[in-house]
C-alpha cells in the first residue's frame, strides 16, 4: 500500500504539477483532493506544453488514472474543455482514465458571477481571487446548499435545484450587489449538456481509491495551491476556501493516514505569491524583475491561470518550517535552481524582526506577518548554468551548499531538484 502526498510548501504555484509528473512514472493513481481551476499547474514534454487546471496532473502518463476527489469544486464547463484540449494532444481522456467524485461540488455560472461581484465590493480590501467562483462554490457547500457532481446521473430531476440555485443567487446579486442577473432555464439546460457528457466519469472515487491502495498500488495525492493559503492554516483571509495541506487530502479523497509513506512539500527556490496578502521577503524593482522574468518564457513567474505577474522574493524559512511541521513533511523538492544562476548572492530568509525581537518561529501564526521583517543569511552565488545537470555532485559548489544550508535549517532532505521546465530536468538525490 503506498500513498504519497504532494504538498505546495509556499503559497502555490511551486512547481507541483513538474513534480507530480515526474512521480507519476512509477504510479497507478494520481487524485486530485482540492480546489478547482483557480490552479494551475504546467507540465513541458518535449515541445508540448500541457497547462493542467482540472485534471491531475499526472494524467499525461498513459499508466494513469486521474482522480478528481470530492473535496474539489468542479467547473463542469472548464473540464469538458481541458478534456477536449489533452484528447487533441493524444492524450485519453475516456471514464477508463478519468474518475469523477459523485461528492465533488459544481461550480455554476452564479458562483462566478458572485465571486466578481465579491471582489468588486471589496474595493481595496478585496482578497485578489482569480474570480472562478471558488470561494462562492465553498460557501455554498459549508452551507449545505451546493451543487453536487452525483446531479449528473439524473439531470432532468435535478433541473430544478440548477433553477433554485440560479435564482437565490439572482437575489443577491441584484438586491445587494447591483449586478446583472442570470437566467435559471438556461442554466439549467447548459447544465443538462455537462451531465450529458460527464455521467459515465462520475463514480465513488474514495471505495475506488481504497480497493487500489488495498491492492497495493501506488497512488500520488495532488493538491492545489500552497500551505499557506490553507483556509484554517494560511495567510487568513488572503487565502483560498479550501485545505491543502496534509489533512485536506484525507478529507478530499476519503482515505485514511495509515496508507501515508510520503508526504513531499514542493518550494521553489526562491518565494513568490499571487494576489494581496503579506510577503515578508518580498523583492522590488530589479531584483524582483529578475527572479521573475519577463514573461516571454512560459517558465517565467506569471499566473499559469490568470496570467498575473506573481509576486517575488527570497527563500523564506520561517515559512517552510512553519509548512514542514504543519503537514508532516518527510522530505522536499525543490523547483527552479536554474533561475539563480548567474547572481552574485543569494539570500535566505533565517528569522524575523518584529518589535525589537527575533524570532525563528511565527510569533502568531501567518495571519500576523504585519510588522515581520526578514532576517537574511547570504550565501555566495553561481554563475554556470546548470539546466543540463543530472547528478547532484554535478551541480556547482555554490549550489550545493546553498541546498545543504536550507536543508539544515528545515531538517529535512531535499530529494529532487528541478533545473529547468522539461521533464527530464531534474536531479534525483538519494
Amino acid at each position: 500500500m503506498s500513498l504519497d502526498i504532494i504538498i505546495g510548501a509556499q503559497w502555490g504555484d511551486e512547481g507541483k504539477g513538474r513534480i507530480t509528473d515526474h512521480l507519476a512514472k512509477s504510479a497507478n493513481i494520481v487524485a486530485r483532493y482540492s480546489g478547482g481551476d483557480n490552479a494551475g499547474h504546467t507540465v513541458t514534454v518535449g515541445r508540448e506544453i500541457f497547462k493542467l487546471h482540472l485534471l491531475p496532473s499526472g494524467v499525461i502518463h498513459p499508466n494513469v488514472v486521474g482522480v478528481l476527489g470530492n473535496g474539489m469544486v468542479i467547473n463542469p464547463k472548464r473540464l469538458i474543455e481541458e478534456m477536449e484540449t489533452l484528447k487533441a494532444k493524444g492524450v485519453d481522456v475516456s471514464p477508463s482514465r478519468i474518475k469523477i467524485s459523485y461528492a465533488a461540488h459544481l461550480i455554476t455560472p452564479a458562483h462566478v458571477a458572485l465571486d466578481k461581484a465579491n471582489e468588486i465590493a471589496l474595493g481595496q480590501g478585496k482578497i485578489g481571487t482569480t474570480g472562478r467562483g471558488i470561494g462562492p462554490a465553498y460557501t455554498d457547500k459549508n452551507a449545505r446548499r451546493g451543487l453536487r457532481a452525483e446531479i449528473f446521473a439524473d439531470m432532468e430531476s435535478a433541473a430544478d435545484q440548477v433553477e433554485t440555485h440560479i435564482a437565490q443567487a439572482n437575489m443577491t446579486l441584484e438586491k445587494i450587489h447591483g449586478q446583472p442577473t442570470l437566467n435559471p432555464k438556461a442554466v439549467a439546460a447548459e447544465f443538462a449538456e455537462y451531465a450529458a457528457r460527464l455521467k459515465p466519469y462520475i463514480t465513488d472515487t474514495s471505495l475506488y481509491l481504497y480497493q487500489a491502495l488495498k491492492e497495493n498500488k501506488n497512488v500520488l495525492a495532488e493538491g492545489a495551491q500552497g500551505s499557506l493559503l490553507d483556509i484554517d492554516h494560511g495567510t487568513y483571509p488572503y487565502v483560498t476556501s479550501s485545505s491543502p495541506t496534509t489533512g485536506g487530502a484525507f478529507t478530499g479523497l476519503g482515505i485514511a493516514p495509515q496508507f501515508t509513506r510520503r508526504v513531499i512539500g514542493v518550494t521553489k527556490a526562491f518565494q513568490t505569491r499571487v494576489g494581496e496578502g503579506p510577503f515578508p521577503t518580498e523583492a522590488f524593482g530589479a531584483e524582483a524583475e529578475r527572479l521573475r522574468g519577463t514573461g516571454a518564457n512560459p517558465w517565467d513567474e506569471y499566473g499559469t491561470t490568470t496570467g498575473r505577474p506573481r509576486r517575488c522574493g527570497w527563500i523564506d524559512l520561517v515559512l517552510l518550517r512553519y509548512s514542514a511541521r504543519i503537514n508532516g513533511l518527510t522530505e522536499l523538492a525543490i523547483t527552479k535552481m536554474d533561475v539563480l544562476s548567474g547572481l552574485d548572492r543569494v539570500r535566505l530568509c533565517v528569522a524575523y524582526s518584529q518589535d525589537g525581537k527575533i524570532y525563528e518561529e511565527l510569533p502568531l501564526g501567518p495571519s500576523h506577518l504585519a510588522g515581520c521583517e526578514a532576517v537574511y543569511e547570504e550565501v555566495k552565488g553561481w554563475s554556470e548554468d546548470v539546466s543540463s545537470v543530472r547528478k547532484i555532485n554535478d551541480l556547482p559548489q555554490a549550489a550545493r551548499e546553498y541546498l545543504n544550508r536550507i536543508e539544515a535549517l528545515i531538517g529535512l532532505p531535499i530529494k529532487m531538484i528541478s533545473v529547468g521546465p522539461e521533464r527530464e530536468q531534474i536531479v534525483i538525490r538519494d
